[in-house]
């Protein structure tokens, strides 16, 4: 009876174990993925102007319709949260913004936030703001591209925020040239997750949050202008003028990736080209 019993109690154990390992063995990927975050941020460059700090917090809705994001003097979206309890950016670092490359002269400028600056911009001027938008202008240290954002709260189920982008061609000359949108997605407050993409928009999502809605999509909501959507395998921003280097052509499973839209576009000289996107939780 006695070896019965210590048998039994040795198999509980057992069991007990066996149950205990995937907690422990998620823990260890996030940990290694946030430290890599830190790195990667640590490593990139960050002029006085680079911030993650938000300027302006907008918030509607409440329970599926709940939308709560903050926007950045420089216009990042650092933190973006719906449904309610549910974060989709800000999780270690906050990456998320935009990026010009100008074929001409072979300049990148790009913003992305926690993951650094390129280090030739301006400083941001806001234009506007209201209870639920902000307008924010900024024009290239070289004065040759301005890039005016509009970031405006969209109620409803789901509700997003949308962001119109004029880039302005300031120079006297016709200038060939692409604009990017980039967010480090972290799904559902969790910076490891599924990622992809369509014709229309990339983003990154986590199943194992079920039933809540735990996702996130970069969505090209221009009527006319088509985009590249793509996502990548790692956090960070892409080089404005090399951005495909770490492109992903199918589905990514549990990795620390980000989305991105990207437009080509040539601007005559003093005028705009303006391209929509909208951030929503899927």
């Amino acid at each position: 009876m006695k070896n019965a019993f210590l048998a039994f109690a040795m198999l509980a154990l057992g069991v007990l174990g066996f149950a205990q390992t995937p907690a422990i063995a998620n823990v260890q990927p996030e940990s290694a993925a946030l430290q890599a975050q830190r790195n990667a941020a640590e490593a990139a460059p960050h002029s006085s102007f680079s911030t993650s700090a938000c300027s302006f917090t907008f918030t509607s809705g409440s329970g599926l319709t709940f939308l709560k994001y903050c926007v950045t003097a420089n216009g990042n979206i650092t933190s973006f949260a719906s449904p309610v309890g549910e974060e989709q950016i800000n999780v270690g670092v906050a990456g998320e913004g935009y990026g010009v490359c100008d074929f001409a002269g072979g300049t990148a400028y790009n913003d992305y936030a926690g993951f650094g600056d390129s280090g030739n911009w301006g400083p941001a001027s806001i234009v506007s703001q209201s209870a639920k938008s902000a307008k924010i202008a900024r024009t290239t240290s070289d004065g040759i591209w301005t890039l005016t954002q509009t970031i405006s709260m969209v109620a409803g189920l789901p509700p997003s925020a949308k962001i119109v982008m004029t880039l302005t061609n300031n120079s006297g000359i016709s200038r060939q040239g692409q604009l990017i949108r980039y967010a480090d997605v972290d799904a559902g407050g969790v910076s490891e997750n599924n990622f992809d993409a369509t014709v229309s928009g990339a983003f990154g999502w986590n199943p194992g949050r079920e039933p809540s809605a735990s996702g996130l999509m970069l969505q090209n909501s221009s009527s006319s202008i088509h985009a590249l959507a793509f996502a990548q395998d790692v956090a960070p921003g892409p080089a404005p003028c090399v951005p495909f280097t770490h492109m992903s052509n199918s589905t990514q499973i549990a990795i620390d990736g980000s989305v991105v839209l990207l437009y080509r576009f040539e601007i005559a000289a003093h005028r705009s080209q303006t391209v929509t996107v909208s951030y929503r939780p899927m």
